[in-house]
């Protein structure tokens, strides 16, 4: 590969050698938040992707941001915080689920501006829930229904799905074994709203080019 037209970055690469620069930013495994996962497992780390995001943003320098999701998910708060820095962003930014974008995944897929999904890929879809020990006192029910409200409120203001429909697909109890949620396809995704368009990372890439001629 060229070493002058892509340039590695921390969680990406940085392609320059098109018709405009733009920085591609990977959200693969799981997203590692403030306890580390083991080594074995693949992990995107918050405390690189947040520093790369602001770079993105305030330097000038590039002129769109490309995300890339293939995610089984992880911390709710650290997935939270990305996509709200993402979606706060001005730089044009489009997103693009390959394989999956499940659980905290679907707030960083809808995050961007415009959001593809590939029709092979899937998006898990469940409410809260946390590993280990869980603490069963009312501040611990309430913590976790005002978490859940957060996320809910997230996915609906960056998607055109419905309240009634999210919340539908998150407590459904005949698609999961042992537990409550959806699992949608790529198509199914783009019928109920939760992502704007079915398409891969040309699609996107062309997407981002339109946004940043129609503004310049």
């Amino acid at each position: 590969m060229d070493e002058e037209r892509v340039t590695a970055r921390e969680g990406g690469v940085t392609a320059a050698g098109g018709r405009h620069n733009i920085c591609c930013l990977n959200v693969i495994g799981q997203v590692e938040g403030h306890y580390l996962l083991p080594p074995d497992t693949k992990t995107t780390k918050y405390e690189h992707i947040i520093p790369s995001l602001a770079e993105v943003e305030l330097s000038g320098e590039y002129e769109g941001l490309l995300i890339l999701l293939n995610t089984a998910g992880g911390d709710v708060e650290a997935g939270l915080a990305i996509a709200e820095l993402i979606s706060g962003m001005q730089t044009p930014s489009a997103s693009v689920v390959l394989g999956g974008g499940h659980s905290i995944g679907v707030p960083l897929a809808v995050c961007a501006k415009r959001s593809f999904i590939v029709p092979s890929a899937s998006m898990t879809i469940h409410p809260v829930r946390l590993n280990g020990p869980v603490i069963g006192v009312e501040q611990t029910v309430e913590y976790f229904q005002r978490m859940q409200r957060r996320i809910d409120s997230f996915i609906t203001d960056n998607s055109e799905i419905s309240p009634e429909k999210l919340r539908e697909l998150m407590l459904s109890t005949d698609e999961l074994v042992n537990d409550i949620g959806t699992v949608i396809d790529g198509r199914t995704a783009v019928e109920y709203g939760l992502i704007d368009r079915l398409g891969g990372i040309h699609d996107a890439v062309e997407w981002l080019y339109s946004e940043i001629e129609k503004e310049k």
